[in-house]
């Protein structure tokens, strides 16, 4: 596709779950960016000036609003109580975190990235050459 690329980002919010806590909202940005269009960036605020970024597949995400997927570092369902919130469950070597958001915006989101590129539609985006000069440039001279 070029030089046609395309970055969707979005504000939103995800409480921060913990037993016997209130929860806490976190400022979460949305990216979407069709140089990589299997991906979608979630940056995390994690105080004054720090983000924490986790990256997920699109197609994770849409199925983690009808049912609960993933395996390992990320899952992702619906609320079990609540059809209209999703659940985000992290796990890293630094710790556990569970998130709760709305579904309808995170809906919202990936349908705007549907509009960019439609589903099965990503490898179009690829410029796999320069994959590839990427990944021997990096790798190689380790």
């Amino acid at each position: 596709m070029g030089n046609d690329h395309v970055t969707l980002r979005s504000s939103a919010v995800f409480d921060l779950l913990a037993p016997h806590t209130p929860a806490v909202p976190v400022q979460v940005e949305l990216r979407y960016d069709t140089r990589d269009p299997y991906a979608v960036i979630a940056a995390f605020r994690t105080g004054r000036a720090g983000w924490v970024e986790w990256v997920f597949s699109r197609d994770l995400l849409a199925d983690g609003l009808l049912a609960e997927t993933g395996e390992g570092d990320v899952r992702i369902r619906p609320a079990s109580d609540d059809p209209e919130t999703v659940i985000f469950e992290l796990n890293s070597p630094s710790g556990h975190a569970v998130f709760e958001t709305s579904a309808h915006r995170l809906a919202d989101f990936l349908d705007r990235t549907y509009d960019i590129v439609v589903p099965g539609g990503e490898a179009l985006w690829m410029d796999f050459d320069d994959a590839v000069e990427h990944l021997l440039s990096n790798d190689l001279h380790g």
